[in-house]
């Protein structure tokens, strides 16, 4: 029996990507639920093996347009406390971070679309899954919230020059992210409309976001790729080491927008 992920997507096209396509290649059954398209979220993690919650557009704090955040806030609260593998990317990582006792905010005076590349920090290169990456590395970023404050015991473990937590753990195996691993050129040219908001923050085109994803997409691949093999590699050890869930048919893995 494959492990059981439970992922949340919060919006259309912001499936898990890429690093869906790896972790199901690594063995793992992504139970994909869609809570915008009415999906219920389980009550509980005890049918899952860990939880993977995606990014999107919506608020991280507001529960009033996005009503399923409560839920989503409820099963991240108890995958930390019963150390279940968590991945939370962007939207999910901002979630992550604020259960976690960490602070989110609008991004006052930047944010941050396209190609950039993090630095680790000396906790990220001892992490067991950033330990693997160059200490330079590229990855896809698009979000106008911050993470301006990791949880408190947590480990900040790669960083930008403007946006210091870009990436962090919390306790032994649940991960944050504020950028995104899953996103490789297919995705970005969906997210990149030309009107949109926080590309004309950011000062880029959908032309510029484009081009800069297909140069970086060989390293994408083998730097993102590789952290989420690391990462199915948890899961599979602590699915090892626990009773198996009641399997229910999981939704297929779906591809995508931001956080």
């Amino acid at each position: 029996m494959r492990p059981r992920v439970l992922v949340v997507e919060h919006e259309h096209g912001t499936g898990p990507g890429y690093v869906g396509e790896v972790l199901a290649e690594s063995g793992l059954e992504l139970d994909l639920r869609r809570p915008y398209e009415g999906d219920a979220l389980p009550a509980d993690l005890h049918e899952h093996h860990a939880l993977l919650v995606l990014g999107g557009s919506p608020n991280p704090y507001d529960d009033v347009a996005t009503p399923w955040l409560a839920g989503v806030r409820a099963l991240v609260a108890e995958a930390l406390d019963r150390e279940v593998p968590t991945f939370g990317i962007c939207l999910g990582g901002e979630i992550l971070a604020m259960v976690a006792g960490g602070r989110v905010e609008p991004a006052v005076d930047a944010v941050e679309v396209g190609v950039h590349s993090l630095d680790l920090t000396e906790a990220g290169r001892r992490d067991p899954l950033f330990a693997g990456l160059p200490p330079r590395v590229p990855a896809v970023e698009w979000h106008v919230e911050e993470i301006v404050a990791l949880p408190p015991g947590s480990a900040a473990l790669c960083s930008t020059d403007r946006f210091p937590n870009q990436a962090f753990r919390v306790g032994s195996c649940a991960w944050g992210t504020q950028f995104h691993p899953e996103v490789l050129t297919d995705m970005a040219a969906d997210w990149a409309e030309p009107a949109s908001a926080e590309m004309r923050l950011a000062g880029v085109t959908r032309d510029s976001v484009v081009a800069a994803v297909v140069a970086a997409e060989p390293e994408l691949r083998s730097a993102w790729g590789g952290l989420a093999r690391r990462w199915a590699a948890v899961v599979q050890d602590a699915a090892g080491s626990s009773a198996p869930p009641v399997t229910e048919p999981g939704a297929a893995v779906g591809h995508g927008r931001p956080a």
